[in-house]
């Protein structure tokens, strides 16, 4: 019987993740995708001002970590310079995260020690993945994720889950395993972009995620990988922690919007903006306003963005506290 290490990763004071979309056009139209062009602008950043804002979020005194995204960041034929960037900058790590198309031979113009690649693949099979991410991209992203691996790049998956795929799940750790996978990134689907206006429901349900998702992380972190996964649901001991408040995460677009909180990104309440290359708290009825109420349902913005997630008993009272978004609970295989 497998022993395993599984905790809820708590946010950490002097760690800073800077989420930078360097552009937003996507070679792909998933039906869950979260860029919205009318609130995240069309621009694709040039170097110059990628190279300008990396320095304005860089801190020498944090553990300043990048993720490149897009739309499809590899799109942009400046990513390996800006990848070689943040690492002059002093970055402490650096990721991309790709659909697996993987343009601009981006796999000859960084190595291994260059950046994280992670590939976001949404089925074991074809005929799950492709329904939703688009025909042909199951094919050509395992073709690309396996020439990652040989080339000795750390590469991880994201599984967004909703109700086109969970049920395809259970089926992932055996795919991943023989790919040569090190970390599995299953994450829930958020109802902003594209799903937020999708004519079905996506979401799954509080028992469906409880019930599938930590058996399927067990059985992916026994194959040796390690899964992180969001906590989503509290437990009824845990406190509640905003990360707006106790973390540093900035969520950049193209148009100089920067916000703190993923749930926020459909609308224009995000707390900073980028102007004249400087970051500006703004003001008014902004997300950051927001992140100090203390409610029943745990996560304010998911109870005001989100109430289809809140359940309640017949006396009013939640049935889950939601966790924050960027909670996330971590299993690997206990040593020895």
């Amino acid at each position: 019987m497998p022993h395993f290490e599984n905790r809820t990763v708590g946010f950490k004071p002097r760690e800073r993740n800077i989420f930078f979309h360097i552009l937003t056009a996507c070679n792909l139209s998933c039906r869950h995708c979260y860029i919205n062009p009318e609130q995240h602008g069309t621009q694709t950043l040039d170097r110059e001002t990628i190279d300008t804002w990396l320095q304005l979020f860089y801190s020498p005194t944090k553990e300043t970590n990048v993720i490149f995204l897009g739309g499809e960041p590899t799109l942009h034929k400046d990513l390996a310079h800006a990848i070689q960037t943040a690492h002059s900058l002093g970055y402490h790590s650096v990721t991309v995260d790709s659909n697996g198309f993987l343009f601009h031979d981006i796999l000859e113009t960084i190595g291994p020690e260059d950046a994280v690649l992670s590939f976001s693949l949404d089925g074991p099979t074809a005929g799950i993945n492709d329904p939703i991410r688009g025909e042909g991209v199951y094919a050509t992203c395992i073709e690309n994720l396996e020439k990652a691996v040989k080339k000795g790049f750390d590469v991880s998956v994201i599984y967004t889950v909703s109700q086109m795929n969970i049920a395809a799940l259970s089926a992932m750790p055996e795919l991943l395993h023989s790919l040569g996978v090190k970390r599995f990134f299953i994450q829930v689907i958020g109802i902003r972009g594209k799903s937020a206006t999708s004519e079905t429901t996506l979401q799954v349900s509080p028992e469906q995620w409880l019930t599938s998702i930590p058996p399927v992380a067990e059985k992916a972190a026994s194959l040796g990988m390690h899964v992180i996964y969001p906590k989503v649901f509290l437990d009824p001991d845990e406190k509640f922690e905003c990360a707006g408040l106790a973390a540093e995460n900035y969520f950049i677009f193209p148009n100089g919007r920067v916000y703190q909180c993923p749930l926020c990104e459909d609308f224009p309440v995000n707390a900073y903006r980028i102007e004249n290359n400087q970051l500006i708290n703004n003001e008014g009825l902004c997300e950051d306003r927001f992140f100090t109420l203390n409610i029943a349902e745990g996560c304010v913005m998911n109870k005001l963005l989100q109430p289809g997630n809140i359940s309640y008993d017949e006396t009013g009272k939640p049935l889950h506290r939601i966790s924050c978004c960027l909670l996330k609970q971590e299993i690997i295989a206990a040593k020895g």
